[in-house]
């Protein structure tokens, strides 16, 4: 998704949080299951979101998770995984599960060839 996007639906959040949002700026967030969310239903140009692109678009992205984990001597590390987008649920129920342990400090997405 566009960062232009993200950045105001980060600023939505921040101000709701406060609780110093318009009105209208507050009906723009919702909550269900335990978290709010906004709901969006074209891209930062006004067109409307095309399936195909957006898989295309997640088929591509990974995502580099940060863990920071205390070792047996009390020395605390991180451990960066490099997460497939199809695997990433199944990375986070690994927490859930007590296959992985630790907490997560970061959560970055990136495609492979951004990187070369």
């Amino acid at each position: 998704m566009a960062d232009e996007i993200n950045k105001k639906v980060i600023n939505l959040f921040s101000g709701h949080n406060r609780n110093n949002l318009s009105t209208e700026a507050r009906e723009q967030i919702k909550y269900f299951a335990g978290f709010n969310y906004v709901k969006l239903k074209k891209d930062e140009n006004g067109k409307k979101f095309r399936k195909d692109y957006l898989l295309k678009y997640c088929s591509e992205l990974r995502y580099m998770v940060t863990v920071m984990r205390e070792e047996a001597d009390g020395e605390i590390v991180l451990y960066s995984y490099d997460v497939p987008n199809e695997d990433l649920f199944k990375f986070m129920k690994s927490f859930d599960k007590n296959t992985l342990n630790g907490t997560i400090i970061e959560i970055s997405k990136y495609f492979p060839n951004e990187i070369v």
